[in-house]
């Protein structure tokens, strides 16, 4: 109570101070540390200076701590007896203690845990952006190469014409064929005589670079395209075959056909009608309408340029050519005695009278059989009844037989023929009307034999 303030003090106007009774003078010698003599108690920087040169001087006790911090903890490992009981727990293994020293330790777990993320985090960004240089510095560098020959993963992989090696690496890259451009293009290097045919190829993802190599060099594994195109069928119906072949409609192949003077087929001709050539043909995906027929177109020329046929008479041979092979059966000499029937009539100014010309004319491309109407039409430009000559065109697609059988027809005196036996193609040839009557009676009576012979006459 004597240290408690009073009324005075504790009503006195801000900014005065309480009067003191001063402090009596101490009397007599200033007290020192009975420890050191010489350092007085008034002054603790001279009590502190006294120990440490005690220190220095005094021997090096190993049991003894060496800081402030050894102290602190020796003095909690300290096993003296709390008040004096020798049977006592330890000093300092009271609650109070032994909780302090986990919350400090897991507080250094928290703090590396902290770093360990915030350099974590760091690492990752570093690494995504870095990773070629980071590898390299440490020496970790990445395989360059896939060891498998592909993951089940079917991948197209297109060659232009006019790849070099390098393009090639680039594109099976890019495709996730091969894991990195230098694996392929390095195994290239060991291998200079390597070459590759444009085209489409069907590989895998994930495929070494020796296993990409070789599937570009398997025949097998190029992806195309076949068509069939017979001789003897119509332009409509190629594009049919080349539609189902490519992907493509048909309306493409049909306007691309319009343009056919582009295709390099003679203005004078009324259409594509007859310079396809009829062959199997393979395409690389993605080919379009106009290249395909261009293709057809071109294989023609060189088949006519083979023959010898000049570019100015390719479409009067086609046109005889594509009746011959039309109205003959598959008798390749057939062929040629026909093609004799028609230039013996075309020497003595007769019609051709072919009934196939009519039923083209007509836009019936799948029989060669006629009515008396559609004979009699002369407005029909294919109706070689009513017309002098050849028709304007050609009427189908001419192999080379038939382009053979134009050009060098069989010797004989034949004005006329006709199949008696149209499943066989048997083929009656006549000199005079009289017999080319009795070879039509003939081929009627082979007609009304049977359903299935009636089916061939329809």
């Amino acid at each position: 109570m004597a240290e408690e303030p009073s009324w005075d003090d504790i009503f006195r106007p801000a900014g005065t101070e309480p009067t003191r009774p001063a402090l009596p003078t101490p009397v007599g010698p200033e007290p020192v540390s009975t420890a050191y003599p010489t350092a007085r108690l008034s002054d603790p920087f001279a009590v502190a200076a006294a120990e440490a040169r005690a220190a220095q001087a005094a021997p090096a006790d190993p049991n003894q701590p060496t800081s402030r911090r050894a102290a602190r903890e020796a003095q909690s490992h300290s096993v003296a007896p709390r008040g004096g009981s020798r049977g006592g727990p330890p000093r300092g293994s009271g609650r109070g203690s032994q909780p302090l020293k986990k919350k400090r330790r897991l507080g250094w777990l928290w703090a590396l845990l902290i770093i360990f993320v915030l350099i974590g985090g760091g690492g990752v960004t570093g690494w995504v952006l870095f990773e070629p240089q980071i590898r390299h510095v440490l020496g970790w560098e990445a395989p360059i190469d896939y060891t498998t020959t592909g993951n089940g993963t079917k991948v197209t992989v297109v060659i232009q014409s006019g790849d070099i090696g390098s393009d090639v690496a680039k594109t099976l890259e890019q495709a996730g064929v091969t894991k990195t451009f230098t694996a392929f293009y390095q195994l290239l290097l060991k291998k200079p005589s390597v070459t590759f045919e444009p085209g489409s190829y069907s590989l895998q993802k994930e495929m070494s670079a020796a296993s990409a190599l070789a599937a570009l060099q398997d025949p097998k594994n190029k992806v195309v395209h076949v068509a069939v195109i017979k001789e003897g069928i119509s332009a409509q119906s190629a594009y049919a075959q080349l539609a189902s072949a490519t992907g493509l409609p048909v309306t493409d192949f049909q306007a691309a056909a319009k343009n056919f003077v582009a295709l390099g087929v003679p203005s004078d001709a009324p259409s594509i009608e007859g310079f396809l050539f009829p062959a199997t043909y393979t395409f690389d995906p993605g080919v379009t309408a106009t290249q395909a027929l261009q293709q057809l177109v071109t294989t023609m020329f060189k088949h006519l340029d083979k023959a010898g046929v000049a570019p100015a008479d390719r479409l009067k041979v086609l046109t005889l050519a594509s009746i011959v092979q039309r109205e003959s059966g598959p008798s390749v000499t057939d062929m040629h005695k026909i093609a004799r029937v028609f230039q013996n009539r075309l020497d003595k100014g007769m019609r051709l009278q072919s009934d196939a010309t009519v039923a083209y004319g007509t836009g019936h491309t799948d029989r060669v059989t006629t009515t008396d109407a559609e004979r009699a039409d002369a407005g029909n430009p294919y109706n070689t009844y009513a017309r002098d000559g050849l028709p304007v065109g050609p009427i189908g697609l001419p192999g080379d037989a038939a382009i053979d059988s134009a050009l060098h027809p069989a010797a004989g005196p034949w004005l006329y023929f006709v199949a008696v036996n149209l499943k066989t193609g048997e083929t009656v040839f006549s000199t005079t009307i009289a017999e080319h009557n009795a070879a039509v009676k003939q081929w009627q009576a082979w007609c009304h034999a049977s359903a299935e012979n009636a089916a061939y006459c329809a």
